[in-house]
């Protein structure tokens, strides 16, 4: 449905191929070009399929035939075309990554709109080229070229009073899977109220100003990745530094110059409230752009995970993602951290097909027997941020917070009320200390009082029938390997 980039792409490989126009930009750059990546949805055409979008008559739709949204999807990699796209794409590496689409929401007068990463989630050097010289020169060319360009557009609580935000973008979007490879992503979003001509000569402008660039500065931005495939070694591996995984934008802000079109609220009979109209006049003004973000969840990365053999599934994945394994060829005793999570809660309804658990952890410090057919992943490698991502569970993309591994929040094994309670008796008649806390908590809570079943899962929980294993997170991090 978001349909623009291929059209965009096919006008301007008839200038480059055919018209000879724009031969040059293939000066000192290699092209490739996905027209449609997600077929399913490409070829489920309707005049009705969109909305909120104005044209083209007839448009595609948002997800594949398993009803994934690709652009969900770049770090679980549950559609067929996402495994694919993931072997081309770690197959070349490219250098500079565009993605086109189609945004909703409030009306304005730019025709495209676009993001790009450059927080902390990206290296100071690249932040800094994309800041000074990407950002200005594409902004520029784009305008000069005839079309309102902006950072994409996100009103704070849904409110242009309030300014507008910018966010840090996870790796299950397209461009913030590309920045944690070390690379530039750009999103590209046309303004879905604009004609569909409109739209897709805004995006040609936009890929054709970016192509100029690269081509201008290609040894700057080879060079650029390759110091960021080292530096991420070598700051977050061998000096240690914490990796950042979560974020949050601050109440700092600048001053943007924005382009609105005015709205006003007009009485609805049929919601029984007020609605938002457009009126079509426009407005300048100066709002707060909230783009100073900061980093609220941080990690110590090890040399290595270890990812027992019983969950193999995840290494198609792993793999995909340009991530070396090493399998153990013999066993081994390590000492390792691990993870036990509390506080777990799951939604009522699932999530791209997948039911995402909500939860807090714990760390603590075992020493374990490795078998021989267990992964080592070391982490001293140009792809340590997607490591991060996957492995660790503080990250909003990590496989056990994408729900790989619910099973194992769910305990098995049970008691009989007959079983346990002389247990019960036994531990509290034995142990002075933990008869104490128990009737601390039968005088201090109500609920745990008067619930017989919990009196007794209160001495279960501590006693050696209780699964040990249960809520632990089975990736551990090496500390040391002893033999």
């Amino acid at each position: 449905g978001e349909i623009e980039g291929k059209d965009a792409c096919m006008l301007l490989l008839r200038d480059i191929l055919i018209s000879k126009e724009e031969e040059q930009l293939l000066d000192n750059c290699v092209l490739m070009v996905i027209p449609v990546f997600n077929v399913d949805g490409h070829e489920r055409k309707s005049p009705y399929n969109r909305i909120n979008q104005n044209g083209p008559t007839e448009m595609g739709w948002r997800t594949t035939a398993q009803n994934l949204n690709l652009n969900r999807d770049f770090m679980k990699a549950d559609a067929l075309e996402m495994k694919a796209f993931l072997k081309l794409y770690n197959a070349w590496l490219p250098d500079f990554f565009i993605d086109t689409h189609t945004t909703d929401g409030a009306d304005y007068q730019y025709s495209v709109t676009y993001a790009i990463e450059n927080h902390q989630n990206v290296l100071p050097e690249t932040a800094a080229w994309i800041k000074n010289s990407y950002i200005p020169f594409i902004e520029k060319d784009v305008e000069d070229q005839g079309f309102f360009i902006m950072p994409y557009i996100d009103f704070k609580d849904r409110d242009i009073k309030n300014g507008l935000l910018d966010w840090v973008t996870p790796p299950r979007f397209s461009h913030g899977y590309t920045a944690v490879h070390n690379r530039p992503g750009l999103l590209i979003e046309t303004h879905m109220l604009k004609p569909y001509k409109e739209r897709v000569f805004a995006t040609k402008a936009l890929i054709t100003s970016t192509l100029k660039i690269i081509n201008n500065q290609h040894d700057e931005i080879i060079n650029m990745n390759k110091n960021a495939d080292k530096e991420v070694i070598d700051k977050y591996i061998r000096k240690k530094e914490k990796y950042p995984l979560v974020f949050k934008f601050s109440d700092e802000y600048s001053s943007r110059r924005y382009k609105g079109i005015e709205a006003v609220k007009e009485d609805s009979r049929i919601t029984g409230d007020k609605v938002t109209r457009y009126t079509g006049k426009k407005f300048e003004k100066d709002i707060p752009y909230f783009n100073k973000s900061v980093v609220t969840g941080a990690v110590t990365l090890p040399d290595y995970y270890v990812i027992p053999m019983e969950y193999s599934n995840l290494m198609e994945i792993i793999q995909l993602h340009g991530v070396n394994v090493e399998q153990m060829q013999n066993g081994s005793r390590v000492i390792v951290e691990k993870c036990k999570f509390k506080n777990i809660k799951f939604p009522q309804r699932s999530f791209e097909g997948r039911f995402i658990p909500q939860f807090e952890y714990d760390s603590f410090v075992d020493t374990v027997e490795v078998k021989r057919g267990d992964y080592l992943v070391p982490t001293a490698q140009k792809t340590l941020p997607v490591i991060a991502y996957l492995l660790e569970p503080l990250s909003p993309d990590s496989f056990v917070k994408w729900g790989f591994m619910n099973g194992i929040f769910e305990q098995k094994e049970y008691f009989e009320e007959y079983s346990m309670e002389p247990i019960a008796e036994k531990m509290a008649e034995e142990n002075p200390k933990l008869k104490q806390e128990f009737m601390k908590k039968v005088d201090s809570d109500d609920k745990f009082k008067e619930n017989p079943r919990k009196r007794l899962s209160f001495f279960y929980e501590r006693s050696p029938y209780f699964d040990k294993q249960l809520n632990v997170y089975p990736i551990m991090r090496v500390i040391k390997i002893l033999n």
